[in-house]
């Protein structure tokens, strides 16, 4: 009897856990409806053969990063009203903002994740469906928050690869130089043209696509990561920054709060740099008019001309670019829309021959152009 008990037992064990690896592997996709509609914010200046900056500020949810597919035709579509309006040429740079590539880590998962109300809850329904990789992926962590690290580790390689398919596709399709926002991947590094993710730790990175896809240059690190991220993510000022050759000018990227720092332009000027893309991810609704949060993990803050909780973030972020690049065109472009609780904010804004250039507030997602 006891022999019978111990397999009828060792039978239900067996089945239980072939049940919850088949349920792991389950991807069912539910319909999703998205508003592709984008409103021009900025439009300054006239063609003149050399090319214009164009930021776009994508209103996006957690479903749009269930499939390349639907994130692609919210961008895709994006970009095709620009087009329609004049505003794509081949000496076009597009910039996207940060941590667009990032949310990279929520394709292809359950239905269930996408429908929670807490980023709390969606990682345990990653962590739930993908049991190995998350397993391993908390052996390798680093920094302080090992499971913030585990997550964006365990999905690397995938990352890596969706990010160069889909931006540098959209580069192709549309002829364009792009500033393809940020991604968050572990010591990250090109291979024969191939965006590959290492085994160090972890750096916001971004990359720019050449029109014809390719991509220009290395993954640009960010140099002085922001309170919100930096107890998993590494500092990259061991990397220097690196000015591209583009249609429309000498190119330099500063990914997130890298723009405040005055030595990250004399390090690009230095390189005669012409054009400046600076991607942005501003968490919490209604941030953009609360208190500047700054910095106080990051040393070189106590040399900025503004205090932590002295202007607001938009004062501050507006003020900083604008004494730091005096001899350089600017463009500093936000992420918007909602990730589980967590609101973005933040109004985009250029500086071109002195003026400092805010557009029109938009509740949705923005577009904004310059012309050189």
């Amino acid at each position: 009897m006891r022999k019978f008990l111990a397999g009828a037992f060792a039978l239900m064990v067996i089945a239980a856990v072939c049940g919850y690896g088949f349920w792991t592997q389950q991807r069912p996709q539910g319909h999703y409806l998205s508003d592709l509609r984008i409103e021009l914010a900025i439009d300054q200046g006239v063609p003149s053969g050399r090319g214009n900056l164009l930021g776009i500020e994508p209103l996006l949810f957690p479903g749009d990063y269930q499939n390349l597919r639907r994130l692609h035709r919210k961008l895709s579509a994006y970009l095709e009203q620009a087009r329609n309006r004049g505003l794509v040429n081949e000496r076009t740079v597009v910039i996207l903002p940060e941590h667009i590539g990032t949310w990279l880590w929520a394709r292809g998962e359950k239905n269930e994740l996408y429908q929670v109300t807490q980023r709390r809850e969606a990682w345990q329904w990653l962590e739930l469906s993908n049991p190995l990789r998350y397993g391993l992926a908390m052996l390798a962590a680093t920094g302080d928050d090992r499971r913030a690290d585990a997550h964006l580790r365990m999905k690397a390689d995938q990352m890596a690869a969706d990010y160069q398919q889909l931006f540098g596709g959209l580069a192709r399709e549309f002829g364009v130089t792009l500033v393809a926002g940020s991604i968050i991947l572990p010591a990250p590094y090109m291979e024969n043209g191939v965006l590959r993710a290492g085994d160090g730790p972890l750096f916001n990175s971004s990359l720019v696509f050449a029109t014809d896809g390719t991509v220009l240059g290395r993954p640009q690190r960010q140099r002085y990561p922001d309170s919100e991220t930096r107890r998993y993510i590494d500092a990259g000022q061991r990397q220097p920054l690196q000015v591209l050759p583009t249609p429309a000018g000498r190119l330099g990227v500063l990914v997130g709060s890298d723009s405040w720092y005055p030595e990250n332009y004399r390090q690009l000027a230095a390189q005669s740099v012409q054009l400046i893309a600076n991607p942005v991810f501003l968490g919490g609704k209604g941030s953009w008019h609360s208190a500047w949060r700054g910095n106080r993990h990051q040393p070189a803050t106590a040399g900025l001309s503004v205090r932590q909780g002295e202007v607001s973030e938009q004062e501050a972020w507006q003020r900083l670019s604008k004494a730091a690049s005096p001899g350089a065109t600017s463009m500093s472009v936000f992420l918007r829309g909602q990730f589980w609780e967590l609101g973005a904010d933040g109004q985009g804004f250029a500086n071109h021959d002195g003026v400092q250039l805010s557009g029109e507030p938009r509740e949705g997602a923005r577009l904004l152009n310059l012309w050189l």
